[in-house]
Formats: structure tokens, C-alpha cells, sequence
């Protein structure tokens, strides 16, 4: 049967078309899969972006080869690397115990040779690492180019769409954290995602920001340990102090969601005296401009003056949460520390806060 994302000539009527239901293949990943809202499915093309020496190439590499002994146990994994040579590319999957047969390297970057490859392997999928790497020989310019870059992902977009092969371009991202290379290879692909992490932190967050076969809302947590990537299944783990038996100023308790995860979240905040002619407003983890909204709606209906106190705030764990149920938290954590009044740690504050006198809802 023809692929679901295979390309036709051919008109097909709607009604038939209705009834192609995309079929999930499991990256043998949880929290990747739990990213992509699934797994992968037939021709899918995917874009994993992410700074030089995040992990791209690491967890590419562990995708190999959980998919190699699952999903794809009667097929093979083709993985094209530009950047490194053979020697690299097997030094890290040693690293990682990556030892499966039916995995298949190659160092290249000519497009026409990756090509006569995959003509040859016939694989159940293929890794281009990177696409700023890939070149193709009969066009100008050279690799990592704009030029370049769009006709090389045009070329590997249609093979894995007529063969209905997925498919994952790695690419790296510019200092302003936006992709590398022409901004309609965003557009060409199915799915990007990016792979980040804050500075210094052990942690990488798998955020997907377009997925034509999933949600976009979903993120996939990942521990950087000795043996490569781990998943981290608990995020109460590493968004929550360990010590939470004792009652603190300045320490609030929510819950926020991630799509459909559920993250007990702690809030820390210090109010101080300020020294300086403009107090400071200081915010990790959550949105300055929203605290900023929240701190002047504590002032105006709680009646407490900040006006000459710094007020600096965390969300613990290093991962930015945009839930509007984390308000009740920061107001609490804010009027804690100004009054110094301990919160009880067995306490969760939840609800979003308007800027009038009252709250939608509370627990």
C-alpha cells in the first residue's frame, strides 16, 4: 500500500482519503516519543535544531539505535554525518552501545553519493547530520549556503516522501537561537524541533515548534549523563528542592502543564531592600513581562509597597513554564518573602491572577 505521505500525480477522492490513518511508529524513546505526540509515522520529515554540543548528534544516535532493535528490527538505519568522520561517528556509538547490524554509517556530504546510498541500503530511515553540511553537486554555491541548503532539503524531502521513509535533518541554530540557513526550510519539513538546555543546567528540553502530525504543546525532558541521554520521566525530581519538608519565606508550590505532563513546580523569591534609584526586577524561568504585571497588581489590591524593594524571582529546575496557573504561586512567594512569613510546604497554590482584585480560581 502506498505510503500516507507519499507524493501522487494522481487524484484520489476526499472521501478515500479520509480513511488513511497515520500509523505511529515508536522511536523506542518515551520522552521523545512523548514530544512528537507519538512517534514517527510513514515519510516523515523532521528538523531537530539545536546550539553546537547540545546533544543533536547523541540522541540521534540512541534514536538509531532503539529503532533499529524495535520498530525497525526487519529494516535498516542509514545515518549520513558531514561533520564527522567514520572513526568519530563509531567512537560515540560504542559510547552509547550502539552495536546493532542493521545500523549503517557514512561520512559524506555530496548529496549524490548520500543518494546512491539510499538507493542501495533501501532504509527504514535516514539521519543527515547535518544539513548545513549536505552539497549538491550540480548546484552553485557551497555547503551551508541558502542556495544550497533548500535544494539539498528538497532533494532528501522527495525520496523520503515517495519511499515513505522518515527522515531527520539535524541543524544547528544561529546566536539569536533562531535556525541556521534560509527560513523556508521550517516550511519544507513536517516537523522541527528543538533541542536546548539552560546554561550549566544537565538537562535537555525537547520542544517541538510545528508538528503536522502532533501537538506542539508537549516536551521531552532528557538527564546528560556519562552513557548519553536518559529520560527523565519524573519532573517533580528536578522542578521541586528535594528538602520540601520544611516551611520557608519565599517558597510557593504549584502545578503546571506541558501539554498533558503534570509538573509540581517551586517558586522562590526574594523581596530586599533596594539601593538603587530604579528597584530591581529580576525573574528565572518565568516571564519578566508577566511578573512584572503581577508584582503591580500585588501592590495596588494587597496593599503591600515595593516600590523601594528589589524583587527577584526562580522557578526551579532551569525550565521556562508559560502556565498561567504558576500566578498564585509567584504573588504568594512575593508577599512571603516581603512579610517574612513562612509557607507550608505541604501547601499548593494554583490560579491564574488578573489584574483586578481577584483570582479564577484557587486550591
Amino acid at each position: 500500500s502506498k505510503a500516507l505521505t507519499e507524493f501522487t500525480s494522481e487524484p484520489v477522492r476526499l472521501s478515500d482519503s479520509e480513511n488513511i490513518e497515520p500509523r505511529y511508529m515508536s522511536t523506542g524513546i518515551g520522552e521523545f516519543d512523548r514530544a512528537l505526540g507519538g512517534g514517527i509515522i510513514e515519510g516523515q520529515v523532521l528538523l531537530l535544531a539545536g546550539p553546537p554540543g547540545i546533544g543533536k548528534s547523541t540522541i540521534m544516535m540512541e534514536v538509531s539505535k532503539a529503532m533499529a532493535s524495535g520498530a525497525l528490527k526487519d529494516s535498516r538505519v542509514l545515518y549520513i554525518s558531514g561533520e564527522e568522520s567514520l572513526a568519530q561517528v563509531g567512537s560515540r556509538a560504542r559510547r552509547l552501545g550502539a552495536k546493532d547490524a542493521n545500523i549503517y554509517l557514512l561520512s559524506e556530504n555530496n548529496l549524490a553519493k548520500v543518494i546512491d546510498a539510499f538507493n542501495k541500503i533501501k532504509p527504514g530511515l535516514l539521519v543527515i547530520d547535518s544539513i548545513q553540511t549536505a552539497y549538491h553537486p550540480e548546484f552553485m554555491g557551497s555547503p551551508g549556503s541558502v542556495g544550497q541548503i533548500r535544494e539539498c532539503a528538497s532533494e532528501l524531502l522527495k525520496i523520503a516522501k515517495s519511499k515513505g521513509v522518515p527522515l531527520f535533518l539535524l541543524g544547528h541554530i544561529t546566536k539569536d537561537g533562531a535556525l541556521a540557513g534560509p527560513k523556508v526550510l521550517e516550511h519544507i519539513v513536517d516537523t522541527v524541533l528543538y533541542f536546548d538546555a539552560e546554561k550549566n543546567n544537565i538537562y535537555r528540553i525537547l520542544r517541538p515548534h510545528k508538528n503536522r502530525f502532533g501537538p506542539v504543546n508537549e516536551i521531552g525532558i532528557f538527564e546528560m549523563t556519562e552513557t548519553g541521554l536518559v529520560s527523565v520521566k519524573d519532573s517533580s525530581e528536578i522542578m521541586a528542592n528535594t528538602d520540601r519538608g520544611r516551611a520557608l519565606a519565599g517558597r510557593a508550590y504549584s502545578i503546571a502543564f506541558e501539554g498533558s505532563r503534570p509538573m509540581l513546580a517551586e517558586i522562590q523569591a526574594l523581596v530586599s531592600r533596594s539601593y538603587y534609584p530604579y528597584p530591581r526586577r529580576t525573574v528565572t524561568g518565568l516571564d519578566l513581562n508577566r511578573a512584572q504585571i503581577l508584582i503591580a497588581a500585588v501592590e495596588k489590591n494587597a496593599g503591600l509597597r515595593l516600590d523601594t524593594m528589589d524583587v527577584f524571582a526562580s522557578l526551579q529546575g532551569g525550565i521556562k513554564l508559560k502556565d498561567p496557573a504558576l500566578d498564585l504561586a509567584f504573588c504568594a512567594a512575593v508577599i512571603s518573602s516581603a512579610k517574612d512569613l513562612e509557607l507550608a510546604p505541604d501547601t499548593i497554590f494554583l490560579g491564574e491572577v488578573g489584574i483586578l482584585a481577584q483570582t479564577s480560581s484557587t486550591a
